[in-house]
């Protein structure tokens, strides 16, 4: 998917919302565990449904790989169905793994064709402790986004984030600049967390154009008015994750619904925020 594209998906649906389908088999409903015949078909079950009743209000699906890798081989195979399901019916949504790969350089060219070739996902969450020559072997395939972590939600960051690195700069500051020079807007992506409020500003002085992902808003407690004041651009620029609050928004027969409800919810409030900052 192009920037292009994305930035239409945002303005036609007025929503710039991520569902995470962090599906957690220990906390899948009752009701879905019953009917399925083992722990990763309801998984795929539970999937297909969330994302039938949400898809109307968000414009991407983040699946993290870690609640599907905890199935084995069977979970991999759900991840692969999930996503050959959004594609095939909801091609308009932006479809990441949130993988948090990156290795040297011919390890990550194999996740990369893992990924993007195999699984045929548009964005992968990527991570830069090791540098350039860990990046960029997932960067230049056509229409297909890194999503580089820079200042993440949880809240171990402080530990090395936001250390000083001369310069009057911290680590999260040095990522951002150094890995603009090695990718552009329509490829690279950067996550930053919603609980970082305010440092929103300070991302964009370092990174005013790219998007960024923003998980932890919902469950995590960060604040979508703070992070839109902050950090939202002319052309949108964020895609905001939400998932357990969503996804598990009821554990009744009525998840999906309830799901649907919140996504609505969020998607409303998603698009008083464009209107307010953004011109698209």
């Amino acid at each position: 998917m192009t920037r292009k594209q994305l930035i239409e998906n945002i303005a036609r649906k007025r929503s710039f919302l991520c569902v995470g389908l962090d599906s957690d088999p220990l906390k899948l409903p009752a009701c879905v565990l019953e009917k399925a015949v083992s722990p990763a078909q309801a998984m795929l079950d539970f999937n297909k449904a969330i994302i039938d009743a949400v898809a109307p209000y968000c414009v991407a699906f983040k699946p993290n790989t870690a609640f599907y890798e905890a199935l084995g081989a069977e979970g991999w195979e759900v991840l692969d169905q999930t996503v050959a399901y959004i594609k095939k019916n909801y091609p308009d949504q932006l479809v990441i793994a949130d993988a948090k790969r990156g290795d040297i350089g011919n390890t990550s060219a194999l996740y990369a064709r893992a990924f993007f070739d195999k699984m045929n996902v548009d964005a992968l969450t990527v991570a830069p402790y090791m540098g350039s020559d860990s990046v960029k072997p997932f960067l230049g395939y056509p229409e297909k986004w890194v999503i580089l972590l820079a200042l993440t939600s949880n809240p171990g960051s402080a530990d090395f984030q936001f250390l000083p690195t001369g310069n009057d700069t911290r680590l999260f500051e040095n990522v951002l600049a150094t890995a603009r020079h090695w990718g552009n807007s329509d490829e690279l992506m950067f996550v930053v967390g919603a609980t970082q409020g305010e440092m929103f500003n300070d991302i964009r002085a370092v990174a005013p154009d790219n998007f960024l992902l923003v998980p932890g808003v919902g469950a995590q407690g960060g604040d979508l008015a703070t992070v839109c004041r902050c950090g939202m651009t002319a052309d949108c620029g964020l895609l905001v994750n939400s998932s357990r609050g969503i996804i598990f928004a009821s554990k009744g027969e009525d998840y999906a619904t309830a799901a649907e409800a919140a996504a609505k919810t969020l998607a409303g409030e998603m698009a008083t925020m464009l209107n307010t900052y953004s011109k698209i």
